[in-house]
């Protein structure tokens, strides 16, 4: 980051921390017009804030500046109010009416510039290897993303490598000297071979998508696809599908469907026709509303697959796909000499509307074949062998199971796998434990919907210690493949840790291959040929990464060696590195305190939680203890790397990650034991955490604070309402506070009536709740204990938040204000339900280490 802002920056600086006229007259008549171009109203940093900060942007100069200084004197003599809600307990300072005194501001200003080395490190999002020429070497490419806090964006990069294995003891991999910095790539996708990088550029407006096409040493490529052929092309993960054709020569790929004509109107009242001309006396209308994904789907319409042929430029949506599938994941299938091409790709069919989809694999879908379109340079080629044209129906090759995706091809194109969620689907909870399942391709390509489904890794219902617990991936690698062409590597929760797994499609034998003595997190990036390149991290240990490959691998006793690879992509500060060296951690098991209550062995099994903590104790005492609670609730903490939480261990707080029953990487039964008991079991799991550290002598009773989002927020308030005086401050990021009211403004009201009525929640959802069934959402919500709560509570928000919509933590924290308890409520005005915009990441949690500290010392 610049250590000097321009004057635009500067502009915004100043304009995002006032909240009077003055300011923008002042702003007028030192910079330019174009730098004031947004509204007052859209700023809403306090005024006193001004200072702290101009630190963080390093605008300490422009500060100095005795008119801005004399303005500032004047504005706190006006006694302005800040926009974050202070309660009545924390006192009036006449001097300082903003409710940041002079301590307060040194913590902001010490501890934000923390945050900021933490924040600067980098993350690695893919990788691909290819071997060369000399079929000896190979070479990488890693995709990497840092945190850009002034332009609020992730800055995104590339860095390549070659990598020769010296011998079985040593691996040299020698970095190319700086990163390339990919300006405004939404994505980019290398073919197969590594010969060509594509790169797609999403516009932010109406303008084309942007598609280039790079060789190894300049662009070959570029075509500008117009919204009138498709809208933006899909790279958010999920619906995300970019594949390249085995001659390279056409990619498949996922973009939003064109936009429906919309009416125009006029002077004398509606325009007949199809209104595309611009007239400067006539404006389009907006049409029928159409229902959307949800949660970071807003605005979305439909995703539809094309293909682009890379030599001519020409686009062609895949015809026969019914209009109201919802498709993703798209891959090519194996090609037949002379015989037309086929895709394969996931279908989503809504069955009475749109549900929020995003971590939800609760969603029906299915693997769908269809063919690809023919482009001139094909069909001069090809003699085709049905000699057909007609567009051939689309055959669902999934038909018998309720949850397809992530299709992979073996190499050798015989069968096809898939992941399955049909635990999800079949219970209502949004996410469980994962199924693997293949099917065997045709050798003609020709495939019918009776095609046989073979079960390879079923649902674990309940493991033995130290045994395989199930699936649980949220990806594949796009080739997954050893040279066998029947093993796959991939990553999967084990309890609180991530590993790596073989897995033999065959056989459907399955191997831990990370390290079995290691509590850190492993994640595979991708391979090289029969080797694997991951990264390893913890709690305490900024990632590295790792290459793996077999020892012996022709007997049945083959292990899996791991070396250690010299890395400058996650480069931090020396004080960073020194702070974390003084931190330890240890994955705990907690027993179930009472096992009465739980009818399956599974949930009557111990939960785990990742304890952090300093190596050395203090003399004085503990250090304060942050129970950090992940959402859900099936969901997963893992024994990871997390820069948020890497900050607050290093200003001094052990923390207690509890994974309580109900969460991922444990079996179906102890995940399946919490719907219907949300509010009790949970809470219940989550106080035995604590008892049992402070009972190992581990922490303070009189120092606990607590930290949630999501569902982890409603097991916060929760918790501050059952247990009131067992916390001393609060920290909760967009909550889940009444169930009442979210049921009724969510994109997942079947969310509600499953994890509070259990599986009969399934059956009886309905988009018009009765009277009864409100006031049992009620009762089983934190807001029916807030009568009860003592602890300073922080919220974190996100206005655009479509999953648990912002309405949800605004009611609870002005309940607690009118009951008297300290509250600060900082909201987001663009961000979602992750608040993981640079900017507003970066700002939660500087005020989560500031209130902790405040109320909890």
């Amino acid at each position: 980051m610049t250590s000097t802002p321009n004057a635009h920056q500067m502009g915004r600086v100043l304009l995002c921390s006032a909240n009077s006229n003055w300011c923008v007259n002042f702003l007028r008549s030192r910079f330019p017009s174009p730098y004031l171009s947004h509204p007052l109203s859209s700023f809403t940093l306090p005024l006193r804030r001004l200072h702290s900060l101009s630190i963080l942007l390093g605008a300490e100069k422009l500060i100095s500046d005795q008119r801005i200084n004399c303005k500032l004197a004047e504005a706190r003599k006006k006694n302005f109010k800040p926009l974050a809600m202070e309660g009545s307990k924390a006192g009036s300072v006449k001097e300082l009416p903003l409710g940041i005194d002079v301590t307060t501001e040194e913590e902001y200003t010490l501890q934000s510039k923390l945050l900021k080395e933490f924040t600067s490190i980098s993350s690695i999002d893919k990788a691909w290897i290819f071997k060369s020429d000399s079929g000896i070497n190979s070479q990488a490419l890693f995709s990497i993303s840092q945190a850009n806090l002034l332009a609020n964006k992730r800055r995104k990069f590339i860095l390549s490598g070659q990598i020769s294995k010296e011998s079985n003891a040593s691996v040299n991999f020698q970095w190319a000297p700086f990163p390339v910095e990919m300006t405004g790539a939404s994505i980019i996708v290398p073919s197969p071979s590594g010969a060509k990088l594509l790169v797609v550029r999403n516009s932010e407006n109406e303008s084309p998508s942007q598609i280039e096409i790079w060789g190894p040493s300049q662009l070959e490529k570029e075509f500008h696809v117009p919204q009138s052929i498709h809208g933006s092309i899909y790279t958010d993960g999920w619906f995300e599908g970019i594949s390249w054709n085995h001659n390279e020569t056409i990619i498949a790929y996922v973009a939003e469907e064109p936009s429906p004509t919309k009416p125009t109107f006029g002077n004398l009242g509606y325009k007949k026709g199809d209104g595309t001309d611009k007239d400067m006396n006539s404006w389009k209308g907006q049409g029928d509303w159409e229902e959307d994904w949800g949660e970071t789907y807003a605005g979305k319409r439909q995703p539809a697959l094309f293909v682009i042929d890379i030599n001519s430029g020409e686009v062609r949506a895949v015809k026969g796909i019914e209009k109201s599938l919802s498709v993703g994941q798209v891959v090519w299938a194996p090609s037949v000499e002379g015989s037309h091409r086929y895709l394969v790709f996931v279908g989503w069919s809504p069955d009475k509307r749109k549900l929020g989809i995003k971590y939800c694999y609760n969603r029906s879908c299915a693997l769908y074949s269809v063919r690809a379109p023919s482009f001139e340079s094909e069909a001069n080629t090809h003699d085709l062998k049905d000699g057909s044209t007609e567009d051939m129906p689309v055959v669902n090759l999934t038909q018998s199971i309720s949850s397809a995706f992530f299709p992979r091809f073996s190499p050798d194109g015989k069968f096809l796998v898939f992941l399955s969620a049909k635990s999800s689907v079949d219970s209502g909870a949004h996410s469980s434990t994962n199924s693997l399942h293949k099917i065997e391709w045709p050798l003609d390509g020709k495939v019918s919907s009776s095609v046989k489904i073979v079960d390879v890794i079923p649902v674990v219902l309940s493991a033995e210690d130290g045994f395989f617990p199930g699936l649980y991936c949220s990806s594949f690698l796009s080739n997954p493949w050893l040279s066998d062409g029947r093993t796959m590597i991939l990553s999967s929760a084990w309890g609180s840790r991530q590993v790596i797994l073989s897995v033999n499609v065959l056989s459907a034998e399955v191997l831990r291959i990370s390290p079995v003595d290691s509590d850190s997190s492993w994640n595979v990036l991708t391979l090289d040929g029969d080797n694997v390149v991951a990264v390893s991290s913890s709690p305490v240990d900024i990632p590295e990464v790792k290459y793996g490959y077999l020892v012996d691998k022709a007997t049945k006793n083959a292990v899996w060696n791991w070396l250690n690879v010299s890395s400058p992509i996650f480069r931090s500060s020396e004080k960073v590195r020194s702070l974390l060296s003084t931190l330890q951690f240890s994955i705990l098991k907690i027993p179930v305190k009472d096992v009465s209550d739980s009818r399956t062995k599974g949930a009557k099994k111990p939960f785990e939680a990742i304890f952090v903590s300093s190596k050395t104790k203090r003399n004085d005492g503990f250090d304060p203890l942050i129970v950090v609670l992940h959402g859900g609730p099936h969901s997963v903490s893992l024994s990871s790397f997390s820069k948020p939480l890497a900050f607050l261990s290093s200003i001094g707080y052990n923390l207690l990650i509890v994974n309580y029953r109900g969460s991922l990487g444990f079996g179906e039964e102890a995940l399946q034991s919490l719907p219907g008991k949300v509010g009790s079991q949970d809470v219940n799991d989550v106080l035995t955490a604590i008892d049992h550290v402070i009972e190992a002598g581990h922490a303070s009773p009189s120092k606990i604070t607590v930290l949630g989002g999501s569902h982890g927020g409603f097991l916060t308030t929760h918790l501050i309402g059952q247990a009131p005086d067992k916390f001393a401050a609060a920290a909760v990021r967009n909550p889940v506070c009444n169930l009442a009211l979210m049921v009724g403004t969510t994109d997942i009201p079947d969310w509600c009536y499953v994890e509070t009525y259990g599986s009969e929640g399934k059956k009886i959802f309905t988009e018009a709740p009765s009277a009864e069934q409100l006031t049992f959402f009620h009762s089983k919500s934190p807001i029916s204990h807030i009568s009860k709560v003592k602890a300073p509570t922080i919220f974190l928000l996100g206005a655009q938040d479509l999953r648990v919509p912002v309405s949800n933590g605004l009611q609870y924290s002005r309940a607690l204000k009118e009951r008297g308890v300290d509250v600060k409520v900082i909201l987001f005005p663009n961000d979602v339900h992750g608040i993981e915009r640079p900017q507003s990441d970066f700002e939660s949690f500087l005020n989560i280490g500031v209130w902790f500290k405040k109320y909890c010392k």
